[in-house]
C-alpha cells in the first residue's frame, strides 16, 4: 500500500470553514494528512521545514519568500492557490513549469458569480436603477419619460470586454440574449481564437470610442498596471458604462473619480485601491457611479466550489492522476495567465 501523501493547507487570507463545507473538509482529511490546516497564516519557519515533506499545497498567499522552494524536495507535485488567479509576486511560475510542479489555480470558480454581478451592476448603472432608487428614498423622484433622461438599453448595444479570459466567456453567455456585439482587448489571446468566440478584437481606443459599456475583466499584472489611463477615460461620454470588476489598478482610479465627479460617463465599481474603502473617500459621493464592497466573486456557493476543486484535484493526486479540475499553468497558456489576460 502506497504512502499517504502529505499537504500543506494555508489558506489564510480565506478560512478553512469559508471554503471547505463539513463533508469536503471531512475527505480531504480521508484521503491525505493535512498538515497545519487553520486559519491563521502559516509562519515562513514552519512553512519551509513542512514543505520539504510535503506532495502539495494549498495556500492562499504566497507569504513564504521567492526562495521557499528552494526547501521542496522532487516529492512536491503541486501548488493550489485558493485566492483567485495566478497573481502572487513571490512565486517563481517558472521553475514551477522547469521541475513538473502543477500550479492550478482556484479562478474558474469565480466566473458564474462575477459575470452575473457584472451584468448586474452594468443594467443598474445604464438604466439608472440606484439612482432611481435614491430619489426614491429622498421623495424627489421623476417619472416615466422624465425620469428616464440619459439613461440608455443594453439590447443591441456594442459591449467592450478588457480581458478576455474564463470570466468573459461566462458573462458572453449572459450578454447573449441582448443582441450586443461584442469588442475584446487581450493581447495573449489570439485574434483567431476572440473571433472563434464571437469576439472583434479591437484596440483599447476602439472600445472606449464605439462600446456603450465596457467590463474591465482582466487579471492584475505588474505590465497591466494603469491600464486604463486617463487619456481613455477622457474618451468617455455620459451615454457610457464603466464597469470596473478584476482590479482597481487596471484603472488610474483618481482620474475616474474626477471624471465622474464631472459626469463625464457612469460607472459601476466593485473593486478600490485599498479595501475596505475609507469612509471618507470621495466616489462614495458621486451620483453616476454604482458601488458595491468587493462582492461580485465572494458568494458562498463560490466559494465552497474552491474547496470541492481542491478536494478533487487532491483525490487526482492521491490516485496518482493529474490533476485537472482547477485552472492549470502550462507553457501553452503562461503568457495569457500572467500576463494580463486568461486561457481560453
Amino acid at each position: 500500500m502506497s504512502a499517504r501523501l502529505r499537504v500543506v493547507v494555508d489558506p489564510h487570507f480565506r478560512a478553512m470553514d469559508e471554503i471547505f463545507t463539513p463533508a469536503d473538509r471531512a475527505e480531504l482529511h480521508e484521503l491525505v494528512d493535512v498538515v497545519w490546516g487553520l486559519d491563521r497564516p502559516m509562519p515562513r519557519d514552519d512553512f519551509l521545514r513542512e514543505v520539504a515533506d510535503a506532495d502539495a499545497v494549498v495556500f492562499g498567499g504566497w507569504r513564504y519568500g521567492a526562495d521557499a522552494l528552494d526547501a521542496a524536495t522532487p516529492r512536491l507535485r503541486a501548488l493550489l492557490e485558493v485566492a483567485g488567479g495566478h497573481e502572487h509576486a513571490d512565486l517563481d511560475y517558472d521553475r514551477c513549469l522547469h521541475r513538473g510542479i502543477a500550479v492550478g489555480s482556484c479562478a474558474p470558480a469565480f466566473g458564474p458569480a462575477v459575470s452575473e454581478m457584472a451584468l448586474a451592476l452594468a443594467l443598474s448603472s445604464m438604466r439608472g436603477v440606484t439612482q432611481a432608487d435614491r430619489l426614491m428614498r429622498r421623495r424627489s423622484e421623476q417619472w416615466l419619460h422624465a425620469g428616464n433622461q440619459g439613461n440608455t438599453s443594453l439590447h443591441g448595444a456594442s459591449v467592450g470586454f478588457v480581458g478576455c479570459g474564463r470570466i468573459s466567456v461566462h458573462l458572453q453567455r449572459l450578454l447573449d440574449p441582448f443582441g450586443t456585439k461584442v469588442l475584446g482587448y487581450d493581447p495573449p489571446i489570439s485574434d483567431e481564437i476572440l473571433l472563434s468566440r464571437g469576439i472583434v478584437p479591437a484596440s483599447l481606443e476602439t472600445i472606449m470610442a464605439d462600446a456603450r459599456v465596457i467590463f474591465i475583466l482582466a487579471a492584475p499584472t505588474v505590465s497591466n498596471h494603469g491600464l486604463i489611463s486617463r487619456r481613455l477615460l477622457r474618451m468617455l461620454t455620459p451615454d457610457q458604462t464603466l464597469v470596473l470588476l478584476s482590479r482597481a489598478r487596471l484603472v488610474d482610479f483618481d482620474a475616474l473619480v474626477e471624471l465622474v465627479a464631472q459626469r463625464r460617463f457612469r460607472v459601476a465599481i466593485d473593486v478600490y485601491p485599498d479595501e475596505p474603502l475609507d469612509p471618507d473617500h470621495p466616489v462614495r459621493a458621486l451620483d453616476w457611479a454604482v458601488l458595491a464592497p468587493h462582492l461580485a466573486g465572494a458568494m458562498p456557493a463560490a466559494l465552497f466550489e474552491i474547496g470541492r476543486m481542491v478536494v478533487a484535484d487532491v483525490q487526482a493526486l492521491a490516485q496518482g492522476r493529474r490533476p485537472t479540475v482547477m485552472q492549470y499553468l502550462t507553457p501553452e497558456n503562461r503568457a495569457g495567465l500572467l500576463q494580463g489576460g486568461a486561457a481560453p
